[in-house]
């Protein structure tokens, strides 16, 4: 039911103009924010999430190189092996001879 009197008329005119004005304001204030929190992130140099993700990846195949390299370094070689199948060469203990 719409009523005839100008001033609720003019009442309902304000208050939506007032909801449209603090609705801008509002995008604004997050607008300039926005802005600000992009100035600051760009002083710190902070680095992108791809960049993080590139790096985990090089430091996960640099870890797999290393422990590659350790595991070749600890296994026996052939030349190891052959050394352990023979028995060192036994030094004799012939006495030193006395007087001169």
């Amino acid at each position: 039911m719409q009523t005839q009197n100008p001033f609720l008329d003019e009442m309902a005119k304000l208050s939506t103009a007032a909801m449209g004005l603090a609705q801008a304001a509002g995008d604004e204030v997050k607008a300039a924010a926005r802005a600000q929190a992009d100035r600051m992130v760009a002083e710190l140099d902070l680095i992108r999430r791809d960049e993080i993700d590139v790096l985990k990846a090089e430091i996960a195949a640099l870890r797999a190189e290393v422990a590659a390299l350790r595991a070749a370094q600890t296994a026996p070689t052939p030349k190891d092996a052959d050394a352990e199948a023979k028995p060192a060469p036994k030094a004799s203990k012939a006495k030193p001879k006395a007087g001169g």
